[in-house]
């Protein structure tokens, strides 16, 4: 069975920084591109970041470039995401997700809340 367990969501002061983790089980991980994903109240699922299968090349949104670094240890089977100057518009529930252009596992995600 494929699982995906995030973890490391928290609320936070604007500025502030969190790294969140995904532990993954049930297949072979680093066959597979990687991918976070978050989705705040009220509105439809962002693209974050997406990592390739030997760690050696990623991909970042627009609005997290130069704030946030995803990395990834295979041998560990788990994803990272590291998230420095946190902003309220990242509050959000973070998914970790199995695959690049259309992932398909999602974990149940962990909540990140930016707030003062």
């Amino acid at each position: 069975e494929v699982q995906l367990v995030e973890s490391g969501g928290d609320m936070v002061r604007p500025g502030g920084s969190l790294r969140l983790s995904c532990v993954t089980s049930g297949f072979t991980f680093s066959n597979y591109e990687m991918t976070w994903i978050r989705q705040a109240p009220g509105k439809g699922p962002e693209w974050v970041s997406s990592i390739k299968r030997d760690g050696d090349r990623t991909y970042y949104a627009e609005f997290v470039k130069g704030r946030f670094t995803i990395a990834r240890d295979n041998d560990k089977s788990t994803m990272y995401l590291q998230m420095s100057s946190l902003q309220p518009e990242d509050s959000a529930l973070y998914h970790c997700a199995r695959g690049g252009t259309i992932p398909s596992y999602w974990g149940q995600g962990t909540q990140v809340t930016v707030s003062s």
